[in-house]
């Protein structure tokens, strides 16, 4: 029987110490970042599912700090990008240099080989720059000159857009958003939250410096392979698979809608509801478990009808409307 591996934080990869390590994050993450749990939760349920993350919100309510501060707790290495209307594909995925003193072509690794890429103002880029993140989302390689190059092991991405700034920007096509297993919308903080990051920052805390704000590495790589194995073990009955089936069919014969959830949408959603179920401490998925990830794993994979819009209505409105009528399992 093989033994347990171990990181370099100490953590030995048992299916148990890992539910405790990953359910630490939240409170060494809150060293820095204050009041956004459920985003926390939602980037931990996408590594657990080897998905993406796509952030939502406004400039300056932590998105970066966010998954620094995610990567610090989890002692994975972690690189932002900045998407600008002149970046080019190979600025993310890397391209051949030569090199005058040997009279050959090398391989210069771009940004995206890393375990965290923070993907800044992804909509800030056209979408041919876009797109060069496709074959390393789905894939998790890079083929440059013909030739495949395998990515860390995790990958995230975790990437950013400003919901209420669309002057020059390029929208994300719908097929580039149903790669993205997760939306996470981050709002504005209550007002005790905002006099928290206030008070912090009159005593001296420094975003750029995590160690000094006292996070540390509280799990590791092991800890997410044990725990990604043993969310694999998560039992789903028939009747809750056809309860997320019947969900997303809901999607398309909604007359708010002209595009519903596809079948990978589906799949998406029982894969993060098994993801926490087990990290609530269940090793089996119950109705809420589908209902508590139904809003950011569907979000984004849906598409309002002009008129629907124009009178008030959201993507997360009709899928709430959705969930108070289809039925239930017992």
């Amino acid at each position: 029987m093989m033994a347990p591996t171990t990181d370099n934080a100490g953590n030995t990869g048992d299916p148990g110490q890992a539910r405790a390590s990953l359910e630490a994050l939240r409170a060494e993450i809150a060293k820095a970042v204050v009041g956004q749990d459920p985003a926390v939760t939602g980037l931990v349920v996408a590594l657990l599912c080897r998905g993406h993350v796509l952030l939502e919100g406004v400039p300056g309510v932590a998105k970066t700090l966010l998954v620094r501060a995610l990567a610090s707790a989890l002692e994975l290495d972690t690189k932002r990008v900045q998407f600008t209307p002149d970046l080019m594909p190979s600025d993310i995925t890397g391209s051949l240099v030569y090199d005058a003193r040997t009279a050959e072509f090398s391989f210069q690794p771009g940004p995206v080989f890393t375990n965290l890429l923070l993907a800044d103002e992804i909509n800030r880029t056209p979408p041919k720059t876009q797109s060069s993140l496709l074959e390393a989302m789905e894939e998790r390689q890079v083929t440059v000159d013909g030739t495949s190059r395998p990515l860390p092991d995790p990958f995230l991405v975790a990437a950013t857009q400003n919901p209420v700034e669309y002057e020059g920007t390029y929208p994300l096509p719908e097929a580039q958003l149903d790669r993205f297993l997760l939306k996470l919308t981050i709002p504005l903080p209550s007002r005790q939250d905002e006099i928290d990051v206030l008070t912090r920052h009159a005593e001296g805390f420094n975003p750029r410096d995590l160690r000094a704000a006292g996070v540390r590495p509280v799990a590791g790589p092991a800890d997410l392979e044990a725990a990604r194995a043993a969310v694999a073990k998560t039992t789903v009955s028939p009747e809750i698979t056809a309860y997320v089936v019947d969900i997303c069919r809901a999607t398309r014969e909604s007359p708010s809608l002209t595009l519903g959830v596809s079948p990978r949408g589906a799949t998406a959603l029982l894969a993060t509801s098994r993801a926490w179920a087990w990290l609530t401490g269940r090793d089996y998925v119950i109705p809420d478990d589908v209902k508590a990830l139904a809003l950011p794993s569907l979000r984004h994979r849906v598409q309002l009808r002009p008129e629907a819009e124009m009178e008030g209505v959201t993507a997360d409105s009709v899928i709430n409307a959705i969930l108070a009528h289809v039925p239930v399992p017992r």
